[in-house]
């Protein structure tokens, strides 16, 4: 992450200067899961452990906070793919990683009025996030196949929809159970019978 000078130019964060953002991401990204957008902006500075001004010369208003956060859910989202293949079989870390998939999703319905509002002054909160997601699907899918655990006649844009489907249906804290016993059955679907 870089900082601007005075001049514009810029440089690479200090490590606390880092820590503070990343916490203030991580506490936002709860709070709009939990309360939407009523989640105050002096309330996510307190959850995490900075003041107001840190939060602002960070994020100068609410619609950059939410962008940021999205963007942020979306790359953790996505980037953990690779590391869930690194520390078991296959099809573990698709089912590990259909969990943060809700998780995000979860995330992002509560920022959805804010990122919609966004979208509509002209940014692209959501640029490239469906390719990025897919492509994550691919990278597990494709893992899982080669280990000869799922069913080769279902794609990633399928196992996508799917998803999405999930999501759209039982999002949210208190569908959580129903949402993860829908994985489940999608998943244990893509399972290749033996015998």
């Amino acid at each position: 992450m870089r900082d601007l000078t005075a001049d514009g130019a810029h440089r690479p964060l200090r490590a606390d200067a880092r820590r503070n953002r990343e916490r203030i991401l991580v506490a936002a990204a709860r709070l709009f899961a939990e309360q939407g957008l009523d989640a105050g902006m002096e309330r996510i500075a307190a959850e995490a452990g900075v003041g107001s001004a840190t939060l602002y010369r960070n994020f100068p208003s609410r619609e950059a906070l939410v962008e940021a956060v999205y963007r942020n859910e979306l790359a953790r989202l996505c980037d953990a793919a690779p590391a869930l293949l690194e520390q078991g079989p296959p099809d573990e870390a698709l089912r590990a990683w259909t969990r943060l998939f809700l998780d995000y999703v979860t995330a992002k319905y509560g920022m959805i009025d804010a990122l919609r509002a966004i979208a509509a002054t002209g940014a692209d909160p959501y640029g490239g996030s469906r390719e990025r997601v897919r492509a994550a699907i691919a990278s597990l899918m494709d893992a899982c196949t080669a280990a000869g655990t799922i069913r080769t006649d279902i794609g990633p844009a399928d196992l996508a929809a799917a998803l999405e489907g999930i999501a759209l249906t039982s999002a949210g804290a208190e569908h959580r159970r129903q949402a993860e016993r829908l994985l489940d059955l999608t998943l244990d679907g893509l399972t290749v019978r033996r015998g």
